[in-house]
């Protein structure tokens, strides 16, 4: 029996060290090659929330000053109105004394009647105008949330791969690919849905 081992223990202690580096390089190399490129769909997400959110942001400015002039017309449009009823109860007040009221009167009659139905139309009009520019702004908002979301998760996901090159787990690094990709799917929705 020989006193010292066959195999050098050293040499094969070494050897098993350089293959874990090894094996451990390629592994890093893989989490920051996946990490690189979440960071760079996270970037884009949060460039696309950030564009989403301004442009809904004008909308809805655009939505509340429609809804001021809107309610500036109605009010013209009452104003006419009373004025209308003035010479409406006007011409009551001749035909009740048995006389025809006066062209001046009946013209106004006619001429408020007319301005009414204009005043109404434009109201209506720039309500409609609003309820649209709304409408548009909440699209938009739910496409924003859509990016924010996918910022959050492409986030988590680089942070789960520092984890994972540091821990040195594959398991820890297959969760932020996961979360990663379902970060990807919502990035992707907005686009599909347009």
């Amino acid at each position: 029996m020989p006193e010292e081992p066959e195999v050098e223990t050293a040499e094969l202690r070494e050897r098993i060290h350089e293959e874990m580096e090894h094996e451990s390089g390629a592994f890093l190399r893989q989490i920051a090659l996946s990490t690189a490129i979440l960071a760079a769909f996270a970037a884009l997400a949060a460039l696309e929330a950030g564009h989403t959110v301004n442009e809904a942001l004008v909308l809805k400015t655009e939505a509340s000053r429609l809804q001021a002039e809107a309610s500036d017309v109605w009010a013209h449009y009452q104003a006419k109105a009373i004025k209308g009823s003035v010479a409406r109860a006007a011409a009551a007040a001749w035909e009740a004394a048995g006389h025809e009221p006066p062209a001046d009167v009946t013209a106004e009659i006619a001429r408020h009647a007319k301005g009414e139905t204009e005043l109404e139309d434009e109201a209506r009009a720039r309500e409609h105008e609003r309820d649209e520019r709304s409408r548009e702004a909440d699209a938009l908002l739910a496409r924003h949330q859509r990016f924010a979301q996918a910022v959050a998760l492409f986030q988590v996901a680089i942070a789960l791969g520092a984890v994972a090159a540091l821990t040195r787990l594959r398991l820890v690094w297959f969760g932020s690919i996961a979360l990663g990709a379902v970060g990807l799917v919502l990035f992707a929705l907005p686009f599909a849905s347009r």
